[in-house]
């Protein structure tokens, strides 16, 4: 037995666990002198991880040098776990323990050995003061010190503070001195950003004048109350500690918020005009403008609801600043540790009037009214006081309600998410709440009173324990004959989400309203047939036009009727005036849809008549009591009018408080805290009104032109025409003026023209989207050439755009339009060497990119020279590429004066500045190659006889010109053996300036001048010459080693060799469009960049959950579906890309990096396939191209004329000081945070995606990662689970580091879990604004050194208000991973640019549609987060963060100067199930309080744009499929019934098919104009108009047609359903960089219901059409109406095969059809996943029928009784029924019908009885049933005349009307369970599917047999990939042999 001999006495009474006992379990292993393997310190059980993690960490560290020390930390790490849980319950813990007790046995008696003092506390002390020394010796040098050095004094300081620690445990007799210093160096060492607690660690940042005046100010203790009325050992540290002793806030939180705060205060302070006599101290205008953005809110509240705000401040100046840092600091605190309230903006409202009440209170000193005592907080300044007081019990309301939603499938009306809960406090009614909370009250009911037994049951103990308290006055309040309370569920509070498509109208009914009355009107115009517009005033037309007021009437009586029904159950919560309201606006509607029709009918043709003056346009004014009655009508509406066009005043009265001004909102709208205000200025007014007016005209002109007048004159013949002899048992037979044919053309006409709005939208925004494109200069520069001509002006443009103005009032004037072309170089010092500094950045990164090859990056690069400065530009070579030959063949053969020769090569900038140059460059060369006196003379003498000629303009006369060619070659020579600069190849050096001294000397000079002065000067013998340059130190060669002077040999090389293909560069494609688009952009409007140290602080959040990371050598190697590998395709993908790796890497293939010597190139290889993927480095990777921006920019700001000569990389290496300022000040500017959702489930797992992300954060460490942990806690011997809010980074050692912990009230995801994940990480991040990226986008160098312009934007106004997102442009990247990947990003790109720029400007409507817009953060951060979280209705979390955003007053601009990278969606599954998230998305916005919100208060016009542009365009699309159902269903109406045949054989009424003909183009209009249109302007303007053509047929010939329409149907499914039943849900993608073969299964599942049945309905109406056609209808007709209907229908079978790569492939398709088969037959069950069993997909389809309601079950049912429509009309047109129309066909039609079930059935039952024991006896019976059937067929041909034919039509006839059976039976599914029929529709419905199935693949297998099918299919499907060279069989082969 071994044990620690203790020298020193130690106290270890209070352990519970002694040393010795542990150490006398085993013995200790002996022998072992090899340091053993560090113990894992990084995968701990949570329960105690955070514990002792940093002595894990340190004994890893020191057991090298210090064993024994090590083996002490282990075992104190192993005795605080024991401590904290002894019984070892803990998850993980018992093997945790156990694995610790092994290595502490394993190393006692080895480390005992190895101790070099007498005692353990000896050794430890000893240690401890060695590096606790090393670290008071060198903190003062910290901030000199080299980066290891630093990262030695942080261990250093890390290990003492470990090891203080221990030593405690041991003894105290170290000393009070001893213990100071370890105290000391224990305070907390993790930062963030600021080392606040570092002691006296000296960091660049600290040393920022404005961080130290914000920290001066948050330290300012004076006249706060004592700490001891706290309980607080000690002064106050600084203002958040007296918080957070008052208050009770966590320790991490207020660590988290006091940076923050100060961080805010200081990037303010940088931009306050210093007036103040100290830098040190807080300029009050910053504090001031904080308290404004941050208190706006809040302000705001206090006036709605009638309070006064308790922010007071006192009248010393001096002071009022100590208490706004205050306040700021209570709220921030309060929000920081709201969690999932800080969704509920208004919440934290409350919750701070209250507190800051008390901090008043406190501050001033006030008493108590009621206990004569000081003002006390409520909830007192306990640990976590506030948490568990305050959030926790609301937290758990809103998490109960959460869960009753069930995931989202629960009707919105039975539970109050987020909204309804935050709108509460919208209402006076909340201060009930009281404070201390009375958590007894309503509010905090979660289930109604009709079920106590639940309601205890979910109570908290925090309630429990209200109410136990409350009993005593609930007691005596009964003695007082009060009444007692009981609680009551409150239901929801303002709205009602019900699933209607009401929902729509009621949100949207002006507009409905008016289109409802224009068509009306229409109508009535038509059938007048006016000849002239006059005409409308005649007595009789106008009176009928004016009718329209009583549709008018009684569509408000509509209106008010939904109003009440569908706010029902908010009406607990509704205040009594807008009760009143509503049942005001009930009878004022009921009283005009009385008054007016009686009136109508009362005065109808009786004029009174008044004659007008001679010359008036009418002669006679006409009216009757109806138009008066109809003009007091429109008195109602005339505020509003008036209102729309004095915005101002409609925004003053909504906002008002007075009494008339809320009376007038009062009646227009409900009064609701949002919504109020957001009227624009009259200019924007104007221009969308504008906009709109123009739209609706070109609408109704068309709609009265081709859709309604030329329907009056045939509706009329249709009425006068009597048809009596139908072909089938008519139903109405009374029926007067043919309704039934009247209804069924006019309907498809009424539903396109509700529809073509939003085609007329779409074309408009076409036209206007592309003037605007055009007036900013988009596409200005969009090819190489353009480039090329521009690039003089782009250092002028980069000094406008992105130099900051010289002086601090500077501002910088901008070009007009067209003008800027012409401008000229900057004027201002060192503008044109910033330009070059930035360029060659720009360049460096494409090539570390491998965009460009070497070659091409030294092409592009340009020189920075001194010249630079005096305003002389060297261009890049890709410029003068060819101009210096050029230019000497010019001279070669000129002949004529030397001035037309220089007049000549000017001409050409690029021509004169290569010659020039080159001229420049070889007279330097030689000046340093050629060193020998008497060789030097010569040149000179050469050079100085070359300027002279040039001076007199003799210098063709004095040079024979043809020599230059010889000439040149020779010079190139020379050139490139000085690049190549080998020694022994100085004899060559010699000989090739011998023979440019003799070409010059004897060829090119006229006369011999040189030698003569040489010989009359020098005496020098002609045999000397020849010897010239080769004697001994003539020449210097090799030239001496210097980095410019090597730069400047390579780039004369390169000027005299480069032929014109380098004017082609860069040969990427990627490159040319970043470089063309940054170009292009430095003429954009853009405001004036302010320094970096002026600009606006910002940071990056992006949400995270389990998307790839970086790529495993693994994954890159590894085969799947179609195997390939993802590193054989990237290289197929990107060729040039991989070449340009190659070369850069120095590799020749994949199999050298096998090599274990090349770890370094295997992690480059995985990086280099991962930024080409759609993964969170390549994200991460541009995202910090922000930080290296904004570093180079502030070195620009900085730098002088010798630091930018020096060049930015090495001024990095040698100027560390100015470098570390510079870091420092973007630390302060920019901060990146990834939101990690499954962090800490990966780590405990050990996943490679936890090591990644941790590899991410070595790779920058400035970047954090944000996180949640699930720890669990031992509370009184159970566990309890634990949620925390933690913010991480690496520390030196490249380990996991804590920097914050905020506890959570519980788990953060309640509601759709990506805002969520926003939500928890926001409180991590800082600045004033804050980007929102998701982790499948990118972003570049040159566009992130926009950024600073950008936020700019933020300080300017956009109309009435500030901007508070900033919408940005994006480029697709996946764009050529496949046609359909082509298709979507051109969809896209014209959504986000051409789209997204008519919004914002002029209609004002832009939200925020996902990433990656740009929040003003401080406006988001109290208003609800950028995003909201309410399970399903806000699946589309994006959006309503523009929603709320527009609603609280904010406003969106949009702006394209600044792209970022998007991928997106590359295979036809994957795109349509995210198409499908998006509409299920548009689905529930269109029954969300935000839409409804905005509809109802915007103004007229505004709400039509938000409509068109949000779910309108959804619903125009349903309604377009809707009207091609509605019209084929009239036409089957018309034929079966006869009516077709009668009318137009006896009235011959030819309209209808030339009308039918008109709708059926309706579609192909909505097909073609809607997605196509905007799309060729977007294109036509960043890429010329000719190669959008190009583009556009091709996208044709590659079949974007059939995606678009396929996408319609996606689409409209979806949303369709989605509003009827429910069922929205996120759809995982994938985001796939690779395109696989999807399988029949995967198709069938996904398209079945959208699109399959739906295709096949299509064509049985069009076969049935033309059966019964035909006898009276061309062909020629038939298809001229019908031929977009077979387009579609076809489109929506076969497009999921056709763009499905190998689908055409003989293999796949054997394999699919065997699995197929395989799906169809097995069983399904609990765990049977969809994809396994057509039995468990089929149930999953029904899973909406399951969870809706009542009436969306009977709608279901109304929709299925379509199919039976079929049966009906069919039946009496069989040969059987011998023309019989007795009702008795139809009903003998349903008795076979119910004869084949039971022939069904009885095989099935046969099946299960016989099948199996009875094989044979089976077999019989089925040959006898089917005998049976077969001679009652050939009975009844015999007998009854059945026919083959009508055997056909049996089938046309039955099979919909099973099909609709069986949807009805899944409709009321519980009563054909019940009815024993469930196993039976089950069997009928797997058959329709198997049918369906084989119908669908036969055509494909038989394609699949022709080999020229399955090439031309790989053709179109990846022609953009042939387009760029690839081979795309190898990899849909995937051949193993092809890789290399």
């Amino acid at each position: 037995m071994a044990e620690i001999v203790v020298a020193d006495p130690i106290d270890e009474g209070h352990r519970e666990y002694t040393r010795p006992v542990a150490l006398s379990l085993t013995s200790a292993r002996s022998g072992v002198d090899d340091a053993p393997e560090p113990f894992d310190s990084e995968r701990l059980p949570t329960t105690f991880a955070s514990e002792i993690q940093r002595f894990l960490r340190v004994a890893n560290l020191i057991e090298r040098e210090e064993p024994r020390v090590a083996y002490l930390c282990r075992f104190h790490a192993f005795e605080i776990a024991h401590n904290m849980d002894k019984n070892s319950s803990g998850r993980g813990v018992r093997q945790f323990k156990t694995l610790l007790l092994q290595r502490l046995e394993q190393d006692e008696e080895v480390t005992l050995n190895k101790r070099k003092d007498r005692s353990d506390i000896r050794e430890v002390k000893r240690v401890y003061l060695a590096y606790r020394d090393y670290y008071f010796t060198k903190y003062d040098k910290a901030f000199a010190l080299e980066h290891s050095h630093r990262e030695k004094l942080i261990n250093a300081r890390n290990i003492a503070s470990v090891l203080f620690e221990v030593l405690k445990t041991y003894t105290n007799a170290a000393g009070p001195q001893a213990l100071n210093e370890g105290n000391t160096i224990h305070k907390k060492s993790e930062f963030n950003i600021l080392p606040l607690e570092q002691g006296n660690i000296q960091h660049a940042i600290m040393q920022q004048p404005e961080i130290k005046a914000a920290i001066a100010a948050v330290r300012n203790v004076r006249g706060l109350p004592s700490a001891q009325d706290f309980n607080k050992h000690g002064a106050f540290v600084d203002l958040f500690d007296f918080l957070q002793h008052c208050f009770g806030f966590q320790e991490g939180n207020v660590a988290n918020q006091r940076e923050h705060l100060i961080l805010l205060l200081a990037n303010i302070q940088t931009r306050q005009t210093h007036k103040a006599t100290s830098i040190l101290k807080l300029v009050d205008g910053g504090v001031d403008e904080l308290m404004r953005k941050l208190f706006k809110n809040y302000t705001k509240w206090c006036k709605f609801l009638g309070r006064k705000n308790n922010i007071r401040l006192p009248v010393v100046k001096q002071e009022a600043q100590q208490y706004n840092i205050l306040y700021m600091g209570l709220y921030l605190l309060i929000w920081g540790e709201a969690a999932n309230l800080r969704f509920m903006p208004e919440c934290l409202c409350y919750i701070f009037h209250h507190m800051a009440y008390e901090l008043h209170g406190m501050l001033s000193g006030a008493l108590s009214l009621t206990t004569w005592e000081k003002v006390m907080p409520a909830y007192g300044g306990e640990p976590e006081s506030f948490l568990n007081n305050v959030v926790t019990p609301i937290y758990k309301i809103i998490r109960e309600e959460a869960l009753k939603s069930k995931g989202g499938t629960a009707d919105h009306s039975s539970w109050r998410n987020y909204d309804d809960l935050n709108e509460y406090f919208w209402s006076p009614d909340c201060f009930r709440i009281g404070w201390p909370m009375r958590l007894d009250l309503d509010f905090f009911c979660v289930h109604s009173t009709n079920r106590p037994n639940v309601n205890k049951s979910i109570m908290s103990p925090n309630i429990i324990e209200e109410k136990n308290r409350r009993k005593k006055n609930d007691d005596e309040s009964e003695g007082t004959g009060e009444e007692v309370h009981e609680p009551q569920w409150l239901g929801k509070t303002n709205f009602v989400e019900i699933r209607s498509f009401w929902q729509i109208f009621r949100s949207f009914d002006r507009m409905w309203s008016y289109f409802i009355l224009s068509l009306q009107a229409i109508i009535i115009i038509a059938c007048h047939d006016l000849g002239s517009p006059l005409q409308l005033f005649d007595a009789m037309v106008f009176e009928d036009v004016i009718s329209i007021f009583i549709t008018s009437a009684f569509l408000k009586l509509v209106q008010a009727i939904l109003d009440i029904i569908f706010t029902w159950k908010a009406r607990l919560t509704m205040e009594y005036s807008q009760k009143v309201r509503l049942v005001t606006k009930l009878v004022y509607a009921l009283i005009w849809a009385i008054i007016l029709p009686v009136c109508y009918a009362n005065s109808r043709r009786k004029y009174t008549c008044y004659s007008t003056q001679y010359g008036n346009l009418v002669e006679e004014w006409c009216f009757t009591s109806y138009m008066v009655a109809a003009t007091i009508y429109l008195t109602s509406n005339a505020v509003e009018i008036v209102l729309f066009f004095l915005p101002a005043v409609a925004k003053y009265i909504e906002v008002s408080n007075y009494k008339i001004c809320r009376v007038l909102s009062w009646w227009l709208q409900p009064r609701l805290f949002v919504g109020r205000g957001m009227q624009e200025n009259q200019i924007s007014v104007l221009k969308y009104s504008l906009f709109w007016v123009l739209v609706l005209s070109s609408k109704f002109i068309f709609s009265y032109c081709f859709e309604i007048k030329p329907l009056i004159a045939p509706t009329r013949q249709i009425m006068k025409i009597g048809v009596n002899n139908y072909e089938w048992h008519e139903l109405f037979p009374k029926v007067k003026s043919n309704a039934g044919a009247i209804v069924a053309i006019w309907t498809p006409v009424i539903v396109v023209y509700f529809m073509d709005t939003q085609i007329w939208y779409s074309v408009f925004c076409t036209i206007f989207g592309g003037l605007y494109g055009i007036l900013h200069h988009l596409g200005e520069i969009r090819t190489l050439g353009m480039l090329r001509s521009r690039f003089d002006t782009l250092p002028s443009a980069f000094n406008v755009s992105l130099v900051p103005p010289t002086s601090r009032s500077g501002k910088k004037k901008r070009k007009g339009f067209l003008s800027n072309i012409f401008q000229k170089m900057p004027d201002e010092k060192n503008a044109v060497a910033k330009f070059v500094v930035m360029w060659n950045q720009i360049i460096s990164h494409l090539r570390l990119e491998d965009l460009i090859c070497n070659r091409e990056m030294d092409l592009m690069m340009m020189p920075l020279s001194t010249e630079l400065f005096s305003g002389m530009v060297r261009w890049p070579v890709f410029l003068l590429a060819h101009k210096f030959s050029t230019a000497l063949n010019i001279a070669k053969d000129f002949e004529g004066k030397d001035e037309i020769l220089v007049r000549k090569i000017k001409k050409d900038k690029y021509m004169f500045a290569a010659v020039k140059e080159c001229y420049e460059s070889l007279k330097y060369i030689l000046e340093i190659l050629v060193v020998g006196s008497l060789e030097k003379r010569i040149i000179n003498a050469i050079l100085n006889e070359i300027e002279e000629s040039i001076q007199q303009s003799s210098l063709l006369k004095n040079f024979k010109m043809e020599v230059l060619p010889d000439l040149l070659a020779k010079i190139t020579e020379l050139a490139e053996l000085l690049v190549e600069g080998d020694e022994n190849d100085k004899y060559k050096v010699v000989k090739a300036l011998q023979d440019i001294f003799e070409l010059v000397t004897n060829d090119m000079i006229v006369d011999s001048r040189i030698s003569d002065m040489l010989d009359s000067q020098e005496q020098i013998d002609r045999d000397i010459l020849p010897l010239l340059f080769a004697r001994n130190k003539s020449i210097h060669f090799p030239l001496p080693e210097s980095g410019p002077l090597t730069e400047k040999i390579k780039r004369f090389h390169l000027m005299l060799t480069v032929k014109d293909t380098a004017m082609d560069l860069p040969e990427n494609l990627e490159a040319r469009r970043r470089i063309s688009f940054f170009a292009t952009s430095l003429f954009m409007d853009m405001p004036n960049a302010p320094k970096v140290c002026n600009m606006l602080s910002f940071s990056v959040l992006t949400p995270h959950y389990t998307e790839d990371i970086n790529f495993s050598l693994e994954e890159l190697k590894s085969s799947q579906q179609e195997d390939v590998s993802i590193i054989f395709y990237m290289k197929r993908i990107f060729p040039d890309e991989w070449k340009n790796f190659v070369e850069r890497m120095g590799i020749e293939n994949l199999e050298t990096l096998e090599d274990e010597s090349k770890k370094k190139e295997r992690e480059e290889l995985r990086q280099w396939a991962s930024y080409r993927g759609q993964t969170l480095i390549r994200t991460v990777r541009g995202m910090m191209y922000y930080r290296e921006a904004l570093k180079l920019q502030a070195f620009l700001d900085m730098a002088e004329e010798e630091d930018i000569l020096e060049g930015y990389e090495t001024c990095e290496r040698n100027n560390r000081a100015l470098f570390t300022h510079l870091e420092a000040l973007v630390d302060m500017k920019y901060t990146y945070v990834i939101s990690c959702q499954s962090f800490a489930s990966q780590k405990v797992r050990g996943d490679p995606r936890y090591h990644d992300i941790i590899d991410l954060m070595k790779r920058y460490p400035s970047l954090r990662v944000a996180y949640v942990e699930e720890k669990e806690e031992i509370v009184e011997g159970k566990l309890h689970k634990v949620y925390s809010s933690k913010l991480v980074k690496v520390n030196v050692n490249g380990l996991e580091q804590e920097i914050y912990r905020v506890k959570l009230p519980g788990p953060p995801d309640i509601g759709e879990g990506k805002p969520e994940n926003q939500n928890h990480g926001i409180i991590f991040t800082r600045g004033e604004a804050l980007q929102a990226i998701d982790m499948n986008q990118d972003n570049y160098l040159e566009e992130a050194l926009k950024m600073r312009n950008l936020l700019q934007e933020f300080l300017r106004r956009q109309g009435r208000r500030h901007p508070t997102i900033l919408g940005l442009r994006e480029h697709i990247f996946t764009g050529s991973v496949s046609s359909l990947a082509w298709f979507m990003s051109y969809q896209e790109t014209s959504f986000v640019t051409i789209g997204q720029r008519l919004l914002a400007n002029p209609l004002r409507v832009r939200f925020h549609y996902g990433h990656p817009d740009v929040f003003d953060r401080v406006f988001h951060i109290t208003r609800g987060g950028i995003s909201k979280a309410s399970k399903t209705i806000n699946l589309s979390e994006d959006v309503f963060a523009g929603f709320n955003s527009t609603l609280r007053r904010g406003c969106i601009s949009y702006h394209e100067y600044l792209q970022v990278g998007k991928g997106r969606d590359v295979g036809l599954n994957e795109i349509s199930k995210f198409e499908a998230k998006v509409a299920n998305g548009n689905s529930e916005q269109t029954i969300s309080r935000d839409i409804f919100h905005l509809g109802r208060q915007f103004d007229f016009f505004r709400m039509i744009s938000c409509y068109f542009t949000t779910v309108g365009f959804y619903f125009s699309s349903l309604i377009s499929v809707i009207g091609i159902y509605v019209f084929l269903y009239g036409q089957l109406y018309l034929v079966l019934s006869g009516l077709e045949r009668a009318l137009i054989i006896e009235a011959r009424v030819k309209n209808v098919k030339s009308l039918e003909t008109a709708l059926a183009s309706q579609s192909f209009i909505q097909l073609g104009l809607l997605t196509g249109l905007p799309m060729v302007m977007e294109i036509g303007l960043e890429k010329g108009f000719l190669t959008a053509l190009k583009d556009f047929v091709l996208m044709q010939l590659q079949l974007a047609a059939v995606f678009f329409t396929f996408s319609l149907g996606t689409k409209t499914h979806h949303y369709g359903r989605t509003i009827l039943h429910g069922g929205a849900r996120y759809r995982p993608t994938g985001r796939k960089v690779v395109v696989f073969h999807a399988s029949f299964i995967e198709n069938y599942r996904l398209y079945s219901r959208s699109h399959f049945v739906k295709g096949f309905e299509l064509i049985l109406l069009l076969i049935v059409y033309d059966m019964f056609r035909r006898s009276y209808q061309s062909n020629v007709a038939y298809v001229l109406i019908t031929y977009a209907v077979w387009f579609m229908a076809i489109t929506w079978l076969c497009a999921p095969f056709l763009f499905n790569p190998s689908g055409f492939s003989w293999g796949k398709i054997v394999d699919d059809w065997k699995d197929w088969n395989k799906w169809i037959r097995n069983q399904g069950g609990i765990g049977v996943h969809q994809d396994k069993s057509w039995h468990s997909w089929w149930d999953d389809e029904q899973a909406h029928l399951r969870r809706c309601g009542l009436g969306s079950r009977l709608f279901e049912i109304l929709l299925s009784l379509r199919f039976f429509i079929y049966q009906y009309g069919l039946v009496y047109h069989l040969d059987i029924s011998q023309h019989s129309k007795n009702f008795l066909v139809y009903v003998l039609s349903w008795i076979v019908i119910l004869a084949i079930f039971l022939l069904v059935k009885a095989i099935n039952l046969g099946r299960q009885l016989f099948s199996t024991n009875y094989q044979l006896g089976f077999r019989f019976f089925k040959a006898f049933l089917f005998l049976a059937a077969m001679s009652i067929i050939i009975t009844l041909s015999i007998i009854c005349e059945l026919s083959f034919m009508d055997l056909v039509v049996c089938c046309l006839a039955f099979l919909p009307t099973a099909w609709g059976l069986i949807l009805i039976a899944q409709a009321v599914r519980p009563t054909i369970e019940n009815a024993g029929l469930w196993d039976f529709t089950r069997a009928l419905a797997r058959e329709y599917d198997y049918g369906m199935g084989v119908i669908l693949f036969a055509p494909v297998a038989i394609l699949a047999w022709l080999p020229i099918i399955k090439a031309f299919h790989t053709r179109f499907l990846f022609n953009e990939a042939f387009k760029r060279h690839l081979q795309i069989q190898p990899i849909l082969a995937g051949k193993r042999k092809n890789r290399t």
